[in-house]
């Protein structure tokens, strides 16, 4: 094993795709300004997914994650959402624990497929059929985002709706491709089961990162 390896092992280098500033657009902080940090690597492959170049970590930088964070801090912003990819495939507890010495509130976003690791302010578990979440991590959960591609995935919505905690906020959020099919539905489907909540892709409503 060389030393770039090792240090992906230990969780003190990782694959960055990309990162910048820019606005939440889905779920429950839509609106707030963040720093995005996007992991490359992802083994779910959902076949709507917006980020495909997301999936080859080797197409995107092996970084150390010292560097990710002095460029974190660097920027005025406090809030950090970590996404992919599948930022779970990695160990972030060394990354999210010299965040956290420095104030800076942590937003994972993740379909659940792999071991839960770091300390976060907040999970937005997004969970997919291919790799269903493993168990372990669903009580930690903030909020829960079902994305709908097919009829059955209203099914699957309270499936995974039955796991979560009592606190945690259930959203119903149409793949962008087939938005106008399934917004109204998820409407309709919110209006008759009114614990769930609708949301939407705002950033590309407004054509932002």
């Amino acid at each position: 094993m060389n030393d770039l390896s090792l240090l992906l092992k230990e969780g003190k280098a990782l694959p960055l795709m990309e990162e910048f500033i820019s606005i939440q657009g889905e779920g429950f902080h839509s609106g707030e300004a963040a720093y995005f940090l996007r992991i490359g690597g992802c083994d779910v492959g959902c076949s709507w997914c917006d980020e495909k170049e997301s999936w080859n970590s080797s197409r995107h930088p092996l970084t150390l994650t010292d560097t990710i964070i002095e460029n974190i801090l660097n920027q005025s912003l406090k809030s950090v959402i970590i996404t992919g990819g599948e930022p779970l495939m990695y160990d972030l507890s060394y990354l999210c624990e010299k965040l956290k010495e420095n104030n800076i509130r942590l937003f994972l976003e993740t379909s659940g497929s792999h071991a839960l690791s770091g300390s976060w302010d907040w999970i937005a578990l997004s969970p997919k059929k291919k790799f269903p979440p493993l168990q372990s991590i669903f009580s930690f959960a903030d909020e829960l985002k079902v994305i709908i591609h097919d009829d059955n995935d209203f099914a699957w919505a309270e499936q995974n709706a039955l796991l979560v905690n009592s606190a945690c906020m259930l959203y119903l959020q149409p793949e962008w491709s087939r938005r106008e099919k399934y917004l109204p539905m998820i409407i309709d489907y919110i209006q008759k089961n009114p614990q769930w909540k609708l949301s939407v892709q705002m950033h590309k409503y407004l054509h932002i990162p």
